[in-house]
């Protein structure tokens, strides 16, 4: 492929998508096997679909905001490119699915050339970097977090230190205390504060949905501006080397950081602190004008638009629409059907946009749309235009507003269908419940599977699927959880697990739950209080009566949307990185590592030359180890592992311990004269392994490991 030279794309993304399709010709020749090539797509935002043959490309977008132009060029790929479907995440991405990998480097050169990514959209990477939808325009904000969360996105785009972790890494920007970004469930979460003057932070770590939730730990009341940056990498640094590799489910920041399964919140802060010496800055000042100012539109339209009903276009007002920080402005919360938009209808929003509101759209942690800046003279005149291309629906984050991940419409992981029961539920409560509509304290959320992509654990009603098993056949299910999400504080809840019912007998599990709010509580109380007002063992007696088989339907063996009897058919899922076994390709991964860092030091990056020296060290001595079958689950045991079974052995020589020998760098300050020494450390060290390796060949065939390369 030739990128266009009338392109406006950096050299390092040109390099990015370049080597992509490098790769991928490598792959289609049989010169790297197929988990190597799955473990570097995976990390260029190219993840394996459920269907064969196709992708889903996750587009990064960092806290959500997009321009009209960078709307229309996603609009214009997935046409070119995919089915003509732009699908909104929880995770503030868009993704595009029935992808060809070989049209993979294409696409992503025609978003660079708009200024949009797919570098670390997926794999075991620094993930997008979410942040509250209404940042700028928030009444209850300290100021706009928009330019730090780009600030830290742009830091550890391309970082060396998370581009090989054991697992993914999620961070999310709050505007204000209410928590509207969920920052209580990340690895990491900012939340704005002023303290005496000055901006910061309180910091949050370890937090995590999944099958295992738990709520993030207060590292920091409050951490100026400038040290959230530095905090962050080493802390990371920290995770890179401690954190769980061989098995993938404890490989989580929330396990490294619980004293039983890991090292501790208190080691962990104590390792953070320690790091900070081998970083090249220990304060980063992030420039807050790196966010355009956004524009309010000068068009103001003549008298009210003709409104058909009246009814609607008021409920859609109370429910879809607000007045901003901005006085005189306000913004319009768009709701697309489980997220989604069709590329006509994604121009025509452009057009919108840049007719009544502000260049400065943002994606919202529920699948939605934030237009801002909307003169109140061009509200109704939006709207009319809205309702025109389906996107006018109100309810906007309220119970008639469900979250759901694609389940099995895509994702190998997905256990049971969670568009389908989505769409049904929806219309249960605008036809039964529409004076509920109004209630944003109660909302739905559904994930396929356990893993809670659609955020289920975070919601004050939310069912993951699953199955049952019933005689011969399996019954499609979905897990009630309640009780989860936010209170008016801005305290985070995880919701409890209360019992599994098959999933067409969901939509009567939402009634019961329902009528009985409604008729228990009292003095309008929230949902979440009424359900922790009255137990887990409550709800679960509610809804028992729904768990009984003894009377099971030919229909509830059938999943929402299909035909045919459920059969369970879970892939293997592509979230993290994949395992490797052979030891060579584990040298030539060294190797690359090496390059990286030999690149990088004669473009006078010190502090990214001598981080991917440290990682060619780290999977060199790995390579040995797995030729005699130890295992490897961390870099530190890789450390310890190499000086007990070579070091200590006589097998290998280093001027002191090897765990010493490597670990220099979390004692010196990045800089050109260790920068070089520490390269030609990692050089001199890899040609040993080497030649090791290949006397070790000569006296024996064994080649290929077991499974144990994870660290």
């Amino acid at each position: 492929m030739t990128i266009s030279t009338t392109k406006s794309i950096t050299k390092q993304a040109q390099k990015d998508v370049l080597e992509l399709e490098r790769k991928i010709n490598d792959f289609r020749s049989g010169k790297i096997p197929e988990d190597r090539f799955k473990a570097f797509r995976l990390t260029r935002g190219v993840y394996g679909q459920r269907q064969l043959g196709v992708q889903m490309v996750r587009i990064k977008i960092p806290f959500g905001r997009l321009t009209t132009r960078q709307l229309v060029r996603i609009a214009d790929i997935s046409e070119k490119y995919t089915n003509g479907n732009l699908h909104a995440t929880t995770r503030q991405n868009i993704q595009l699915h029935y992808v060809k990998v070989d049209d993979s480097p294409s696409l992503w050169a025609d978003l660079e050339d708009v200024g949009l990514t797919l570098r670390e959209a997926c794999g075991n990477t620094v993930r997008n970097i979410t942040g509250s939808a209404y940042a700028g325009i928030d009444p209850n904000e300290p100021f706009d977090i928009s330019p730090y969360a780009q600030g830290m996105f742009e830091y550890f785009l391309r970082n060396p230190v998370c581009q090989d972790m054991g697992r993914k890494i999620k961070s999310a920007f709050s505007s204000s205390e209410q928590d509207s970004a969920y920052t209580y469930f990340h690895d990491f979460g900012f939340i704005p504060r002023i303290k005496d003057g000055e901006k910061g932070f309180k910091v949050v770590v370890g937090g995590g949905l999944g099958a295992q939730s738990l709520i993030a730990h207060t590292v920091y009341e409050f951490l100026p501006a400038d040290r959230i940056i530095p905090f962050k990498e080493a802390a990371l640094r920290v995770f890179d080397r401690y954190g769980e590799r061989e098995k993938r489910m404890k490989a989580r920041m929330k396990f490294l950081l619980d004293s039983k399964r890991g090292i501790g919140l208190e080691k962990f802060l104590e390792l953070t602190e320690e790091e900070m010496k081998g970083l090249a800055v220990q304060t980063f000042e992030i420039d807050t004008d790196t966010i355009p100012q956004a524009s309010p539109t000068d068009y103001i339209a003549e008298g009210e638009a003709v409104i058909d009903n009246h009814e609607e276009y008021q409920l859609w007002l109370k429910t879809n629409v607000f007045e901003q920080k901005q006085q005189g402005y306000f913004a319009v919360n768009i709701k697309p059907e489980l997220g989604n938009i069709k590329a006509p209808e994604a121009r025509i929003l452009a057009e919108l946009v840049d007719k009544y509101a502000a260049d400065d759209i943002r994606v919202t942690v529920n699948q939605g749309f934030v237009l801002r800046y909307v003169r109140p003279e061009n509200i109704s005149h939006l709207y009319v235009a809205l309702k025109k291309i389906r996107l006018a629906a109100s309810g906007f984050d309220t119970i008639a507003d469900i979250t759901a991940c694609p389940g099995t419409d895509t994702c190998n992981l997905g256990v049971t269908n969670s568009t389908g029961v989505a769409q049904q539920l929806e219309s249960l409560i605008r036809k039964e419940y529409p004076h509920l509509i109004t209630e944003s304290d109660i909302n739905i959320k559904i994930s396929g599977c356990m893993n809670s992509c659609g955020q289920h654990m975070a919601a004050s009603i939310g069912f993951h699927g699953s199955s049952i098993k019933h005689g011969p056949l399996v019954i499609p299910a979905l897990q009630v959880v309640l009780g989860g999400g936010v209170d008016v504080q801005g305290r985070g809840f995880v919701a409890e697990k209360i019992i599994k019912l098959p999933t067409k007998r969901i939509p009567q599990a939402l009634r019961l739950l329902l009528d009985d709010y409604q008729d228990g509580a009292s003095g309008g109380s929230y949902f979440n209080d009424y359900v922790n007002s009255k137990g887990k063992h409550y709800f679960y007696d509610l809804l028992k009566p729904l768990a009984d088989l003894t009377s099971v339907k030919d229909f509830e063996y059938v999943d929402w949307g299909h035909s045919e009897n459920f059969i369970p058919e879970i892939g293997v899922g592509e979230c993290a990185g994949v395992s490797y076994d052979m030891v060579g390709t584990i040298i030539g991964d060294s190797q690359e590592k090496l390059e990286f860092a030999e690149e990088a030091y004669n473009q006078c990056l010190w502090k990214e030359s001598i981080y991917n020296a440290y990682t060619s060290l780290v999977v060199a001595a790995k390579a040995l180890l797995l030729s005699e079958d130890i295992r490897c689950n961390t870099h530190i045991g890789i450390l310890k592992d190499f000086d007990l079974h070579f070091i200590q052995q006589g097998k290998f020589t280093v001027a002191e311990n090897f765990e010493s020998y490597v670990l220099e760098i979390n004692q010196q300050a990045p800089n050109q004269e260790f920068a070089l020494e520490y390269l030609q450390r990692a050089q001199t060290f890899l040609e040993k392994v080497m030649a090791y390796r290949g006397v070790e060949l000569e006296e024996s065939e064994k080649v290929v490991v077991n499974n144990y390369y994870k660290a």
